[in-house]
């Protein structure tokens, strides 16, 4: 796909969702502001296009100093350091929505690989790294989409008294990092439309399989990405 192409779509649809946003962005920031710990924004280094390092933005969700307390960089369903606010806007995703400035000054595109921090994108395998942000960051994507309830499958296996950062290295990353090459190697302009319908429909039918009929090559997603697969695996170990 044509990079000046792709910035230019990017540019004009997040400007014109921006603008549409804003009402909804002051209503939330009052919201954040006299909730939790009054922040409003959220700023993590992440790695970014050509494996530079950019600030992505999201509205603030958890204690300021989540990162040091609990499970750390792993977050569960009805973590106690998600804020009562913070807790419906990761539900719906809201608070990904500041992302759209990302996108407007060129750190991110619409469509992309997931902006991982700088710890977690050393996880992949080195071939993964060489090639995943060789495309801009996307605000949404074919991980996205596939790991749309990821502190779901977390906490499941929180529950079988299992480390979830090893579930990350054994079973996360590895499909992660397949489904990012995937993207590398398919990318098109027509990929691109047809992952952000996908992100749209998906908020709507969550259980749905859509995806990997309309992208028959992606690959598969293992068993042990499923609730059902957590289960089998852990409930074989306990026994």
């Amino acid at each position: 796909m044509n990079g000046l192409l792709k910035r230019g779509f990017d540019f004009i649809i997040s400007l014109v969702g921006f603008l549409i946003l804003v009402p909804i962005f002051l209503v939330i920031a009052i919201l954040l502001k006299f909730t939790g710990e009054g922040e409003v924004f959220y700023f993590q280094k992440r790695m970014g296009y050509k494996n530079d390092v950019f600030d992505i933005i999201k509205f603030a969700t958890m204690l300021k100093n989540s990162m040091n307390m609990g499970n750390k960089t792993v977050t569960l369903r009805n973590d106690p350091r998600v804020t009562s606010v913070g807790r419906y806007l990761r539900k719906t995703k809201i608070n990904e929505l500041p992302q759209i400035i990302n996108v407007i000054i060129g750190d991110m595109s619409l469509i992309g690989p997931r902006p991982l921090p700088v710890n977690s994108y050393k996880k992949y395998h080195p071939e993964v790294q060489a090639i995943i942000y060789q495309n801009r960051p996307g605000v949404t994507g074919i991980g996205s989409i596939v790991f749309r309830d990821e502190e779901k499958l977390v906490t499941e296996v929180k529950k079988f008294g299992k480390e979830p950062l090893d579930y990350y290295k054994e079973h996360i990353y590895p499909y992660k990092g397949a489904l990012e090459s995937w993207y590398y190697y398919n990318v098109s302009f027509i990929t691109d439309i047809k992952i952000l319908f996908l992100t749209f429909w998906y908020v709507f039918n969550s259980k749905s399989e859509l995806m990997f009929k309309i992208f028959k090559s992606v690959p598969p997603r293992p068993e042990a990405l499923t609730i059902e697969g957590i289960r089998k695996i852990y409930k074989t170990e306990v026994v």
